[in-house]
Order: C-alpha cells, then structure tokens, then sequence
C-alpha cells in the first residue's frame, strides 16, 4: 500500500506502542525518518494470540475507519501498526523480539549474584540464537569473586566484561565492543535490580538519563526502578543499532512457561558442544551417568562446576514438567 510506513517498536505499555519511524513509502516524508509516533495494534493480533513486543519491525498504516474498526474511539491514534514483520526470536523475560545480543549482568558483591538464575538466562538466550554477553559490575567490592566469576563464563566460552560503573573501572573495552558491534543490530541488557545496570547505562549512553537508585542494606536488593522494556537508537538514521533496559530477572519458571523442553537443554550449554556425542550412553542425561564425557570434564575442570549445577538444576525441573 502506497501509505505503509516501517518502523521499529521501542516501547509498549498497556497496548499504547511508542514506534520509531524506519521507512517512508515512496513520495512520502523522509523527514519523519528517525521520529515517533504513537500506535495502537489492529485486533487481529490479539485474535492470533500475537503480542508486538518492543524490538518488532512492524507496518504502520495512517489510522481510517477501516483500520481502526477494532479498536476503541477513546484510544485511537493517528497510525496503527498492521503487521510484525521480520520477527527472528522472541523472549518471555525480558519481553522483547529480534535481539542480537543480551548483555547479561551481575554484580560481584550487593548483591551477590545466583549463578542458575544467571545460566537460565544465558539458556534462554542461547535457545533462542541470541549472543549472550557477560557483564559483571562492581568488581571493587569483591574482586577476588569478580575474577573467579570471569574465568568461569570465560572458560564456558561467553565474551565478558569485569568493570565498575560507579568507580569507573574499565569501562572501555565494553564501550569499544557496542560501539564495533552494534551497528543495525539490538540488543538489551538484563540482570537482577540493584547491581548498578542502570549506572552502567548510564555511563555508556550519558544521554540516555535512566533512573537508579541505592540499594537496601537491610535486604541488600535495590528496588525496581526500570519498569519496562524500552529501546533507546543508538544513532539518528534509519538503520542505527538499539539498546534497551529492561526490568530485572523475574518469571524465569520452566515449570509454568515453555521455554524449551528438556532435550534442548543440553544444546544450550556451549560447553558441552566438544564432549555431546563421546558418552557412553546414547541417552546419557550428562547429569550422573558413568562414562559420561561431560561428567568427566567438569572433573578434570574442563567445565565448570557451577555451570554444570545449574544444568543438573534446570534438568530435574524441565524433566518433571508435565506436558498438558
């Protein structure tokens, strides 16, 4: 149609879609390339049981009657967004499409990261062909766990940054990374409230102006001060990269959502690439089986151990899980 605009959806609350305009259609407007307007989604979506998600590339239609049939008076917008194309992945938590790369972040000390909550999100990651990226922030508080933390996802095989935000430790080489990387592609940072992720962002993109806050020294967690998934262009044109904030872990469940089954999980561990295949047992579960071969490299400290807990962890909760 000759109206259809391209855009990019960097935000969505209570079905109200913030959405950058991409692409004009030919004689329109290129001015409105790199601005945003606000869209409702046509009712078919939600008869498809499809949700746009920020990160979409959607078509955005001028709003006419038959358009906007489906849509209520009272919240009908000059555009609306008439179909997702291009949508590669999607995630749950954070809710999101079309990521390239998740940085995923914790902090060395307050508070203390949970290694499986961190793996999960690195399988989810990982099932989904999403680059994770390890992030470790306030490395002065414990540097000695800091390190230990860097060879264990170093030695799994993830790309990771040992930095701290608020002390201005090695901010560089994480900066140098986006800016080498992140051109015409999106990506978001994830991790638990409280680590310093908005800090973080905030000394990478100054612009970007997120709000922070310090954490409780009674139950040393931070409160939820990112609330929504929004992505912030990295650039002014039309194919600049993306970054997003997104709210902290929360709803990582496999025993409510499908994430993936059970055999996927291995796959997810790219650890385990070398040794899948070498074990004894063609249905070796890698979780205590003899002649294991990844039993035998976490032993011979080849993969870590912590790793290899959360996999057992996350094994015994998708193997319980029933299937309705």
């Amino acid at each position: 149609m000759k109206d259809q605009m391209h855009g990019k959806i960097i935000q969505g609350v209570g079905g109200l879609y913030t959405v950058r305009v991409i692409g004009m259609p030919e004689g329109g407007n290129s001015a409105l390339i790199g601005s945003t307007v606000d869209c409702r989604a046509r009712g078919s979506f939600r008869h498809n049981n499809l949700t746009p998600l920020p990160g979409d590339n959607v078509i955005l239609l001028p709003t006419t009657e038959d358009t906007s049939k489906d849509i209520k008076k009272n919240e009908r917008t000059d555009f609306v967004i008439d179909e997702i194309v291009d949508r590669r992945n999607a995630l749950i938590r954070p809710p999101m499409a079309n990521l390239d790369y998740l940085f995923i972040t914790m902090a060395a000390a307050a508070p203390a990261p949970v290694l499986s909550t961190v793996d999960k999100l690195i399988c989810i990651a990982e099932f989904n062909k999403i680059e994770p990226i390890i992030v470790i922030t306030k490395c002065e508080l414990d540097p000695n766990y800091a390190a230990e933390l860097e060879s264990i996802y170093k030695k799994s095989g993830f790309t990771v940054f040992k930095l701290s935000a608020a002390e201005d430790i090695d901010i560089a080489p994480i900066d140098e990374f986006i800016k080498e990387n992140l051109n015409e592609k999106t990506a978001a940072f994830a991790g638990a409230s409280g680590i310093g992720k908005s800090t973080l962002l905030n000394r990478l993109f100054p612009t970007l102006s997120l709000s922070t806050s310090e954490i409780s020294r009674k139950i040393q967690r931070g409160r939820h001060t990112t609330r929504k998934v929004e992505l912030y262009a990295l650039g002014e044109g039309a194919h600049c990269g993306y970054i997003a904030d997104t709210p902290g872990f929360s709803m990582l469940d496999f025993a409510r959502f499908d994430f993936f089954e059970v055999a996927d999980l291995p796959l997810t561990m790219r650890e385990f690439d070398t040794y899948i295949g070498q074990c004894r047992y063609t249905k070796c579960s890698h979780t205590k089986e003899e002649g294991c071969a990844i039993l035998e490299a976490v032993k011979g400290g080849d993969i870590p151990l912590s790793r290899h807990q959360s996999f057992c962890e996350l094994y015994e909760v998708l193997r319980a899980k029933k299937k309705w």
